[in-house]
Protein backbone atom coordinates (compact mmCIF):
# COMPACT_ATOMS: atom_id res chain seq x y z
CA UNK A 1 0.00 0.00 0.00
CA UNK A 2 1.79 3.31 -0.75
CA UNK A 3 2.06 5.70 1.89
CA UNK A 4 0.87 9.26 1.57
CA UNK A 5 2.83 12.07 0.29
CA UNK A 6 3.52 15.06 2.34
CA UNK A 7 0.85 17.12 -0.28
CA UNK A 8 -1.90 14.17 0.50
CA UNK A 9 -1.27 14.63 3.94
CA UNK A 10 -1.50 18.60 3.69
CA UNK A 11 -4.68 18.28 1.80
CA UNK A 12 -6.50 16.17 4.26
CA UNK A 13 -5.33 18.32 7.36
CA UNK A 14 -6.50 21.71 5.16
CA UNK A 15 -9.98 19.64 4.30
CA UNK A 16 -10.46 18.19 8.58
CA UNK A 17 -9.39 21.88 9.70
CA UNK A 18 -12.32 23.53 7.24
CA UNK A 19 -15.40 24.50 8.75
CA UNK A 20 -18.86 22.65 7.93
CA UNK A 21 -22.09 23.64 7.50
CA UNK A 22 -24.33 22.47 9.22
CA UNK A 23 -27.89 22.80 7.22
CA UNK A 24 -31.43 22.38 8.36
CA UNK A 25 -34.43 22.08 5.27
CA UNK A 26 -38.02 22.96 5.75
CA UNK A 27 -40.63 20.27 5.97
CA UNK A 28 -44.10 20.39 6.21
CA UNK A 29 -44.23 18.20 8.95
CA UNK A 30 -42.57 19.79 12.18
CA UNK A 31 -43.91 23.43 13.63
CA UNK A 32 -42.12 26.33 13.68
CA UNK A 33 -42.29 26.49 17.85
CA UNK A 34 -41.20 22.65 17.73
CA UNK A 35 -37.96 23.86 15.10
CA UNK A 36 -37.39 26.95 17.18
CA UNK A 37 -37.29 24.76 20.93
CA UNK A 38 -35.01 22.27 19.16
CA UNK A 39 -32.34 25.00 18.02
CA UNK A 40 -32.56 26.01 21.53
CA UNK A 41 -31.92 22.26 22.95
CA UNK A 42 -29.39 21.03 20.83
CA UNK A 43 -27.04 24.78 20.05
CA UNK A 44 -28.37 26.92 23.57
CA UNK A 45 -29.32 29.26 21.00
CA UNK A 46 -31.44 32.17 22.77
CA UNK A 47 -35.17 32.40 21.65
CA UNK A 48 -34.04 35.35 19.67
CA UNK A 49 -31.73 33.37 17.51
CA UNK A 50 -33.75 29.85 17.26
CA UNK A 51 -36.24 32.33 15.98
CA UNK A 52 -34.69 33.78 13.30
CA UNK A 53 -32.77 30.61 12.27
CA UNK A 54 -36.19 28.64 12.18
CA UNK A 55 -37.91 31.38 10.19
CA UNK A 56 -35.21 32.14 7.67
CA UNK A 57 -35.72 27.80 7.74
CA UNK A 58 -39.48 28.68 7.07
CA UNK A 59 -39.07 31.40 4.55
CA UNK A 60 -35.85 30.41 2.29
CA UNK A 61 -36.29 26.46 2.67
CA UNK A 62 -32.80 25.87 4.21
CA UNK A 63 -30.80 27.76 7.26
CA UNK A 64 -26.87 27.57 8.06
CA UNK A 65 -27.57 27.25 12.05
CA UNK A 66 -24.03 25.80 12.78
CA UNK A 67 -20.47 25.93 11.58
CA UNK A 68 -17.44 24.53 12.48
CA UNK A 69 -15.29 21.13 12.76
CA UNK A 70 -17.16 18.46 10.56
CA UNK A 71 -16.75 15.95 13.19
CA UNK A 72 -18.76 18.38 15.83
CA UNK A 73 -21.05 19.21 13.03
CA UNK A 74 -21.63 15.59 12.07
CA UNK A 75 -22.98 15.03 16.08
CA UNK A 76 -25.33 18.12 15.75
CA UNK A 77 -26.38 16.21 12.46
CA UNK A 78 -27.75 13.05 14.50
CA UNK A 79 -28.86 15.36 17.18
CA UNK A 80 -31.34 17.10 14.96
CA UNK A 81 -32.57 13.96 12.81
CA UNK A 82 -33.09 12.28 16.70
CA UNK A 83 -35.44 15.46 16.52
CA UNK A 84 -37.10 14.40 13.42
CA UNK A 85 -35.56 17.50 11.31
CA UNK A 86 -34.03 17.37 8.29
CA UNK A 87 -30.98 18.08 8.55
CA UNK A 88 -27.21 17.89 6.09
CA UNK A 89 -23.57 18.59 6.25
CA UNK A 90 -22.35 20.93 3.85
CA UNK A 91 -18.83 22.02 3.14
CA UNK A 92 -18.83 26.10 2.71
CA UNK A 93 -18.35 27.08 -0.96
Amino acid sequence: MPTPTTKDRIKAKQEKAQPWNVVVLDDPVNLMGYVTMVFKRVFGYSQEKATTLMMQVHREGRSIVWSGEREKAEFYVQQLHSWQLKATLEKPE
